[in-house]
């Protein structure tokens, strides 16, 4: 299994985040500062919906104040 962070996690304080996976179905998430530890996994489709939500939620654009 391939894990990747994002790109956004590598300045300031980027030691905070999770890591994913994708996998044939599934997303599998984990957290990055112990990942020997519990690993979640989603159904794609429910994935990528969640990380639609978040980008269009305001606190998450960063133009916003």
């Amino acid at each position: 299994m391939s894990w990747r962070k994002s790109t956004y996690s590598s300045g300031g304080e980027g030691d905070t985040c999770v890591e994913i996976a994708e996998l044939p179905t599934q997303i599998a998430v984990r957290d990055s500062k112990a990942p020997h530890r519990a690993t979640l996994s989603f159904p794609t489709p429910a994935f990528t919906a969640l990380i639609t939500h978040l980008k269009g939620h305001p606190s998450w654009n960063s133009e916003s104040p």
